[in-house]
């Protein structure tokens, strides 16, 4: 099915041409004709890369008034970095359109939000936090919002959003539109549904795994001290640009000061890094010139690059749901990609249960026998040369 056959409008469908977009992906195909038309609330499973801002993003361009100034449409997204992102996506896709997007978030003076919102805004994207804000403030009137999307809902629960986010709905019209999207649909995000949306469908793009196809997965077990020598050997590959996860911002922190003094071109991202220094770390990363990012899951949503070739979990996820996040960040726009995963001794139960839910397959690596504590034959001696052979 092409893009004309979605019912979108001429100015939309030469944005799609001038982004280079040649077909709908699946996600696309069926939110788009579906916003435009119908009158249901959706809620929509598609692992990140797979094109849903643009799902939402071009309908909510054709059906904003532009002649009106109040708030028509808001987004919500659990990270400054996604907010920035998703606001910018819908702004490359508005063509000719004169709508106002913009991106509202913690980190960043509130004054030229604010300044913007009374000049009059038709999409919001903001973060739950710097939303609630506004309202109290009454700075930003919800009663006229015609489209509520909640992005990365999963996430947004995970991340303990489900009060900020019922307080936000709350404040919007009850004739709304509500869509959700996310990468996996847990229990909390149909009982948020059956509680604020009226008439909804559920719309599921999946394969036979959650996780992107063109991801190779394996995972090592690893002792703790030993896990600093395993990544350096990972990352001793010359093909290496990607993201390893931490579960802590001091991990992050403590990670990054190794490697650099190993020599390693790594930069830091977590959430006590201000805004404008995340941001020019983030540009600094997209144009090649820091090759390892040490990350936190919070700091490294909003990062959107279809050329990274590893994610390694440091730590292992805390949940199926992280785990699919974490490595949707590689095998993007058609090209492959690797997720390695150390566990320590005693958490082979709980990636056990990441596979099962996940419904991923990830292969044991082989890691020579001073970290595993097991004799290695030459073969897997030879594992040196090539860190993730086998995984």
């Amino acid at each position: 099915m092409s893009f004309e056959k979605l019912g979108l409008s001429e100015n939309s469908l030469n944005a799609v041409k001038r982004k280079g977009f040649v077909k709908p992906t699946d996600i696309q195909r069926e939110v788009i004709p579906r916003l435009l038309s119908g009158n249901k609330d959706i809620i929509g499973q598609s692992q990140t890369g797979t094109g849903k801002t643009a799902a939402f993003a071009l309908p909510l361009i054709d059906l904003i008034d532009e002649e009106m100034r109040n708030v028509q449409a808001i987004v919500i997204t659990p990270t400054r970095e996604l907010a920035i992102q998703v606001a910018n996506e819908i702004n490359s896709l508005k063509g000719r359109k004169k709508i106002r997007v913009l991106s509202v978030y913690g980190g960043q003076p509130i004054g030229p939000q604010i300044r913007n919102l009374r000049k009059g805004v038709h999409i919001v994207v903001g973060t739950p936090g710097r939303v609630i804000d506004h309202i109290e403030r009454g700075t930003l009137s919800l009663s006229e919002v015609d489209y509520f999307i909640l992005d990365e809902a999963d996430r947004m629960l995970d991340m303990g959003f489900i009060e900020e986010i019922e307080n936000i709905l709350r404040h919007t019209s009850k004739e709304k539109r509500v869509l959700m999207f996310s990468a996996t649909i847990p229990r909390e995000i149909l009982r948020l549904a059956r509680r604020y949306l009226r008439n909804y469908e559920v719309i599921k793009i999946q394969g036979k795994s959650l996780a992107p196809e063109l991801v190779e997965q394996g995972y090592f077990e690893v002792l703790p001290n030993k896990r600093f020598s395993l990544l350096c050997r990972i990352l001793d590959d010359k093909e290496f640009y990607g993201i390893v996860f931490c579960q802590t911002k001091k991990e992050t922190k403590e990670l990054t000061s190794r490697l650099v003094a190993r020599g390693y071109n790594a930069e830091a991202l977590n959430g006590d890094i201000p805004q404008r220094g995340r941001e020019r770390i983030l540009e600094r990363f997209k144009r090649r010139k820091t090759r390892i990012l040490v990350a936190t899951d919070v700091a490294a949503r909003g990062i959107d690059i279809n050329e990274l070739t590893h994610v390694v979990n440091y730590s292992l996820p805390q949940n199926p749901e992280t785990y699919v996040h974490r490595i949707g960040r590689t095998g993007r726009a058609k090209k492959k990609g690797k997720a390695i995963t150390f566990i320590l001794p005693g958490e082979y139960r709980k990636l056990q249960y990441i596979k099962r839910v996940a419904r991923v397959d990830i292969k044991r690596g082989k890691t020579p026998d001073a970290m595993t504590k097991r004799k290695y034959s030459e073969k897997q001696q030879n594992y040196r040369k090539r860190p993730f052979e086998g995984a």
